[in-house]
């Protein structure tokens, strides 16, 4: 495990250069660009070893009747505040939030979390279209890319709501292949933010076909792979396509990892590694959350195993200390870095 100490750096200003036709921010970015949480920019540095999907509060009901009128914020934080407090002493520094908007997004609620519990955290902006787009809003299937990238990248200048809170990334989601047409506008869309913000995308992809066809999308729109994390992909029984994605650029994101999953995640960085190609893996749990409408918000999943069956594991297989500071912390501090 990384020092702590050896992340503390000053905090930094923000601001971005006028992209497409976006307005220059106040204060600065470093060259090196910097990661939002939802208390401000960190420098990359300052981010530790990091569980890259995880959920804190996701609600399926729709998004016609999604609202935060259905959870008592009081009680998802005194649910949640455990968990997160056990993964900071198990050596977590930050944790990106995976759920968006019309899926139950509470950014003030990932800010009090984030104060009371010391953990870094990272919530998004976008449209998840996945699941049979049933948590998209209308204006998803009215508005073009460019009408929905311009929704995001106001939530990028200006704030999620009134709140001041920023994205840190998007956050998308489609299913198979073949993408239906607002599945590809919402791919279009994501890249369409990237350029104008220097804001990483991660799309939740059905599998692999599908994700050949969101970097078709991608390219076309003007992004590099580079931009775009493909999550899930752990669903993908061709590793061939992992290995053709991170030499093209993409982040590979295998984020459902479970201590019945040990072995297949084991083999994956096997193979990730032999292909010298570990600097493009994501690892994660996809673990949590508060749910509204069961009781006491269900079963809420630790995020604990990556720390208690995963590391043990890789050490015993060979894995050293250098590979796990290349999955846990220099490839999420460098996929999710604002910068373009």
């Amino acid at each position: 495990m990384m020092n702590r100490a050896t992340f503390i750096h000053a905090a930094i200003a923000l601001s971005l250069p006028p992209l497409l036709g976006v307005r220059k921010m106040s204060g600065w970015l470093s060259q090196d660009g910097c990661i939002m949480t939802v208390n401000g920019p960190i420098p990359p540095q300052k981010a530790g070893f990091t569980l890259s999907h995880e959920h804190i509060l996701v609600d399926f009901i729709g998004a016609d009747k999604v609202s935060p009128t259905r959870y008592d914020q009081d009680e998802v934080f005194n649910t949640a505040l455990p968990y997160l407090e056990e993964a900071v002493k198990n050596g977590c520094m930050t944790l990106v939030e995976c759920t968006p908007e019309w899926l139950g997004r509470d950014v003030l609620l990932l800010q009090r979390l984030s104060r009371a519990s010391g953990l870094q955290i990272i919530t998004n902006t976008g449209y998840y279209g996945a699941a049979g787009e049933k948590f998209l809003p209308e204006h998803a299937y009215t508005e073009s890319a460019k009408q929905l990238a311009a929704r995001w990248i106001d939530e990028w200048k200006n704030g999620i709501k009134s709140t001041g809170v920023r994205p840190g990334y998007i956050k998308s989601g489609v299913d198979t292949y073949p993408l239906s047409d607002v599945q590809r506008k919402l791919v279009e869309a994501a890249a369409l933010t990237h350029l104008s913000t220097g804001l990483t995308f991660g799309i939740h992809t059905g599998n692999g076909q599908a994700a050949q066809e969101e970097l078709n999308i991608i390219k076309a729109a003007g992004a590099k792979p580079g931009a775009w994390i493909w999550i899930h992909a752990q669903n993908e029984p061709d590793r061939t396509l992992h290995m053709s994605i991170a030499r093209q650029g993409g982040w590979i994101s295998f984020d459902g990892f479970n201590k019945s999953a040990l072995e297949q995640y084991i083999s994956f960085l096997k193979d990730m590694k032999v292909q010298r190609l570990l600097h493009k893996v994501l690892i994660s749990h996809d673990a949590g959350w508060y749910e509204p409408g069961k009781p006491g918000g269900g079963n809420y999943r630790p995020y604990n195993e990556i720390f208690t069956t995963l590391l043990p594991a890789l050490k015993r297989e060979g894995f050293d200390e250098n590979d796990i500071n290349q999955v846990f912390v220099k490839n999420p501090a460098m996929a999710f870095t604002v910068k373009i």
